[in-house]
């Protein structure tokens, strides 16, 4: 059980960092020129780590309950999935969401 645990956890870190990566890809396929792809590539994913750090981490600076955290991650994993969706990424955002889904069930049952 212990081993299966230790995977959600590893796995719930990859999803974070997915998050981040998809953020990013969409900001760079979607500005108009490269000051806007620069902009929207680096600060969107920039402001969905600094949200994530501040509210949701396990060290986060706030503490805003656990229904606050949820809300929070949905929308960022949300975000992500919406962003590989208009990216034209169909297929790794269906997988992204089918992991992310998996991975928040997990931690709910274990109490991760």
């Amino acid at each position: 059980m212990e081993v299966i645990k230790l995977a959600n956890l590893v796995l719930r870190f990859i999803l974070e960092l997915s998050a981040l990566a998809a953020l990013g890809y969409w900001g760079f396929k979607t500005g108009n020129g490269w000051i806007a792809k620069t902009i929207f590539g680096i600060g969107t994913p920039v402001l969905a780590a600094v949200v994530w750090g501040l509210f949701v981490s396990p060290k986060a600076t706030y503490n805003v309950g656990e229904l606050a955290k949820l809300a929070i991650e949905i929308i960022v994993f949300g975000s992500a999935a919406i962003a590989l969706y208009y990216s034209g990424q169909t297929k790794l955002c269906v997988i992204f969401v089918v992991a992310a889904v998996v991975s928040r069930t997990l931690i709910f049952v274990f109490k991760q």
